[in-house]
């Protein structure tokens, strides 16, 4: 069974009993500095040590049931994708196109923008076909992904209690949309550690202008800073201020950690805090990442075809959508999904891969073909790539966005023509692919215009409980006392469930 210290509440403070991995490094006969580099950077036994003792925060742990998967690639597309024009066919909508709906459907609804006694029902210019044994059906502004058809779990009966960008976007990281909580990447790195000791257990990598949500998105919240989100950057060294400066020996900068962990470890053994612990083990995983992050970021060792597959070197249409900021986005989108790849294949617990914005109130054929065109052949790639080298059944890949979009059109005060589509938290779609999920599966179902779920309906904190257990943990059992509170992913305060035909 799973350590309950970690995998149901954890309310000891580190004290002095025993010795941690790190008291042992910052005080041993030589300190960091005589340990060099193999005591750094290498599993050793001292390490092995330090984990059966329970006492390595990002050490591997055990599961509460065996799990399916081992990693999570997550590729959150901010700004809420229309689902209408991507995952959910709709012959009715484009044949009631310019209708209005029914009063019934949208009293006491809210919308962000749309002015709904006027609004008026728009169907898609997207052709949709049937790929795969499956038959799932996809729209042509995403022929890579539909060509995974049979790898992929698709879920079309999503549903969030939230309709503006942020509370919507923590929702679906966090399980709240609250501030200050952890994120499902930090959730799983402190319920289940690490089986890479040179890299983060928890990575970020981010293309287009950034969700709007920040880095409230992979934040640690009340959990140990260990378990935060690392972002990695696209250009220049991965990791700011992570390079040794230039002219500093090796050998100084190692003297400084002893230094500093001396300090570090008197403190702790003052105050007792846990942060403090986590402290000195950022400062040395920042000791190790600074050779194994640039081995990671180097990929002049991708063979030519893989490069190509994930479309690492695509150049930038010319008609590109603003929402988007400035940038090469479908160059690094694409080496964003090649460096998921070779994280999880290092063993790195959850990635997460941002790209926003999606956040079409106009010209959605155009911005929408844009955003769909850059993400649409390295997530291909991505699929095949992890099936054709057997990662595929333990890592779970993952694409969603906050919310979806409205059927209606919307019709913004001061704003001439119905272009795009306001945000809609009653109904989108979703999808996921290996990790133990079932494939070629389509699950739910919304009315015949994508306003609502009609079978089977799945809140955020249900795929949340889902995904856990994809990971052998009990979403019910994963939690941390805090402020008297045993807190956990999935709200304590709605009965959240495992959806089991999602999986294999």
């Amino acid at each position: 069974m799973m350590d309950t210290k970690r995998m149901q509440t954890e309310t000891k403070k580190p004290g002095t009993e025993g010795m941690l991995r790190r008291d042992f490094l910052l005080t041993g006969a030589s300190g960091l500095g005589g340990l060099a580099f193999s005591s750094l950077i290498s599993e050793t036994g001292l390490m092995a040590a330090g984990k059966q003792a329970g006492q390595d925060p990002l050490s591997p742990r055990a599961t509460h049931f065996p799990a399916k998967a081992k990693n999570c690639i997550f590729i959150f597309n901010a700004g809420a994708p229309s689902q209408l024009d991507l995952f959910d066919y709709k012959p009715k909508l484009n044949q009631l196109d310019g209708q209005p709906l029914p009063p019934s459907l949208t009293e006491g609804v809210r919308f962000a923008f749309l002015q709904k006694d006027t609004a008026r029902l728009m169907g898609t210019t997207r052709k949709f076909s049937q790929h795969g044994q499956s038959g799932m059906w996809f729209s042509d502004a995403v022929p890579h992904i539909a060509s995974c058809a049979d790898d992929i779990c698709m879920i079309r009966s999503m549903h969030t209690d939230q309709f503006n960008h942020h509370p919507g976007q923590l929702l679906m990281q966090c399980g709240q949309a609250l501030f200050g909580l952890p994120s499902m990447g930090s959730w799983i790195s402190y319920g289940l550690g690490t089986e890479n000791r040179d890299l983060p257990s928890y990575v970020v990598l981010s293309s287009g202008r950034g969700p709007s949500g920040g880095s409230t998105l992979w934040s640690n919240g009340f959990l140990s800073s260990v378990h935060a989100g690392v972002l990695f950057r696209n250009q220049g060294a991965p990791i700011l201020n992570l390079e040794r400066p230039a002219g500093l020996p090796q050998e100084l900068e190692l003297q400084g950690l002893d230094a500093l962990g001396a300090l570090n470890r008197s403190h702790l053994n003052r105050v007792h805090d846990p942060e403090i612990a986590s402290r000195i083990a950022n400062y040395e995983l920042a000791f190790r990442m600074q050779m194994a992050a640039p081995e990671l970021s180097d990929l002049s060792g991708e063979s030519s075809s893989t490069l190509e597959a994930y479309g690492v070197k695509r150049e930038e249409p010319e008609k590109r959508s603003g929402r988007v900021g400035s940038g090469k986005h479908y160059a690094s989108f694409g080496a964003n999904c090649l460096l998921a790849r070779r994280l999880v294949e290092r063993g790195v617990r959850f990635v997460n891969i941002m790209f926003a914005s999606w956040d079409h109130h106009s010209n959605l054929d155009a911005e929408l073909g844009y955003n769909a065109g850059c993400v649409d052949q390295p997530i291909g790639a991505l699929i095949k790539d992890l099936k054709e080298r057997g990662l595929l059944d333990e890592t779970l890949v993952v694409w969603a966005g906050e919310f979806g979009r409205t059927p209606l059109g919307e019709n913004r005060v001061g704003r001439a023509g119905v272009t795009g589509r306001d945000h809609h938290p009653n109904a989108f779609s979703m999808f996921m692919a290996g990790g133990g999920t079932k494939p070629g599966y389509v699950y739910g179902e919304t009315d015949e215009l994508g306003w609502a779920p009609v079978i089977h309906p799945v809140h955020i904190n249900d795929f949340q409980a889902t995904l856990l257990h994809c990971f052998g943990i009990d979403h019910k059992r994963l939690t941390y006392r805090h402020q008297g509170i045993d807190k956990r992913l999935t709200t304590i305060t709605r009965e959240s469930s495992v959806i089991t035909d999602l999986l294999a």
